[in-house]
């Protein structure tokens, strides 16, 4: 008697096994990728459990991983011919990806209305198009920012600098906190991104030419003037030294020095405010600031996409793949859950119904992307296709480590920067 319950409930499974596996196979899978932190990882997963839930044909399978680990697993996935379908993309290499032929162009879906674009600026748009063709949608309006902790600065007896200030007036800054408190006034600038929109600032000039096959800028003398200031500051303290970060490894923006409380001021992209503040704590107090500029110069700070999401060109199911960035993008349900972690939602609909429920977090990105819209430079060409070749190949082995090392001095380095990156640009 004891064994009847079990008896009947494997009968009763037997019966619907068949069942449960017609549904299961009835399903759609849509494999999708991204990079980014924990936080991100969270609030996706979960906007992607509530959009199962509200179409049950559809099983997402979903694959996470950090910046780097990110393109290195695409890139071999890429050559296997095994890509997800949706993959999250990045502006400075969208162009290079759709040059090799990796991604679906979405013009189609925007002209059916699949991917609805109806409430989203043109100008949010046009950084995922190609050669006139749709390739990556918008999933957050950003801008690069330095991040200051206003409680380290009172304790510093520093007042917070003007919105306009400049790297002379950083450095001075970065010092002082050194002094009085003795923690770094920042952590590593050796960005290729600072290296490309210190030109835009000082000289109104692009780190590349317009047709991509060499570098944008004649004169070096402002590379050599940021790189000796960096230099400054790593022997003052004022800047974390190159040495430490690399042996830190790349741990993400969680680990960034202002989350520990080992310095007073971050360099990121807005969107990364979301990430920087939850692993801080509550109970920190940071203001976001445009990035200083050169003197006389004008601002540093463009508007870009934060990131896309693009549809491969390997993807098995690219119509679901489509249907699903529609909802990531539109949904006012989803991005409650996102909470403009990716930046400002491109959608007016979706940033309207976002802004009574902000957190401290989302409502000083907004009010941070609200000052940048009103000073800014435009927004750059994307990058050409062997950008990231001359970032791995020459600019970070080649430059900025035997420079920051204290191998070569940055009016050394700076030629032999150029001829090779010519070099590789060129033979593009």
């Amino acid at each position: 008697m004891k064994r009847k319950p079990l008896f009947l409930i494997l009968c009763v499974m037997l019966l619907i096994a068949p069942t449960l596996l017609a549904a299961a196979q009835d399903q759609t899978v849509v494999r999708i990728s991204w990079w980014g932190s924990q936080n991100r990882h969270d609030r996706t997963i979960a906007a992607i459990e509530l959009y199962e839930e509200l179409n049950p044909a559809i099983d997402i399978v979903y694959e996470f991983q950090g910046w780097g680990d990110h393109w290195t697993k695409l890139s071999t996935q890429a050559a296997g011919g095994e890509l997800p379908d949706i993959m999250q993309h990045d502006y400075a290499r969208l162009e290079e990806w759709v040059a090799n032929g990796l991604l679906l162009p979405l013009d189609s879906y925007i002209e059916d209305g699949t991917i609805d674009t109806t409430y989203i600026a043109d100008s949010s748009l046009a950084g995922g198009m190609v050669a006139g063709q749709m390739y990556g949608i918008n999933l957050g309006n950003n801008s690069e920012v330095f991040t200051l902790d206003t409680d380290a600065f009172a304790a510093a007896g520093l007042e917070l600098p003007p919105l306009d200030w400049t790297w002379t007036q950083f450095e001075d800054i970065a010092n002082q906190i050194q002094s009085e408190l003795d923690i770094h006034g920042i952590g590593v600038l050796t960005s290729d991104q600072l290296w490309k929109s210190y030109y835009m600032g000082c000289c109104d000039q692009w780190a590349y030419a317009p047709d991509g096959r060499s570098l944008g800028y004649e004169d070096d003398q402002p590379l050599i003037d940021y790189y000796d200031m960096l230099l400054r500051l790593q022997e003052s303290g004022g800047m974390q030294s190159y040495e430490d970060n690399i042996a830190r490894g790349d741990q993400g923006v969680e680990a960034q020095l202002i989350v520990s409380q080992e310095a007073a001021m971050a360099y990121h992209w807005s969107n990364q405010i979301v990430a920087v503040w939850n692993a801080a704590g509550p109970e920190r107090n940071f203001v976001m600031y445009p990035i200083p500029r050169p003197e006389g110069g004008q601002s540093q700070n463009y508007i870009k996409p934060s990131q896309f999401f693009s549809i491969t060109s390997q993807a098995d199911n690219p119509d679901e793949a489509a249907a699903f960035i529609d909802w990531f993008t539109n949904s006012v349900e989803a991005n409650q859950i996102l909470e403009a972690e990716r930046g400002v939602p491109v959608s007016s609909v979706v940033r309207d119904s976002l802004m009574p429920n902000l957190g401290p977090a989302q409502a000083e990105m907004f009010s941070y992307l609200g000052i940048i819209e009103m000073d800014n430079s435009s927004i750059r060409p994307a990058d050409p296709a062997a950008h990231a070749d001359v970032v791995s190949s020459i600019f970070v082995p080649e430059f900025v480590e035997p420079v920051m090392y204290g191998m070569i001095s940055p009016a050394e380095a700076a030629p032999y920067l150029r001829e090779e990156a010519n070099r590789i640009l060129a033979a593009q």
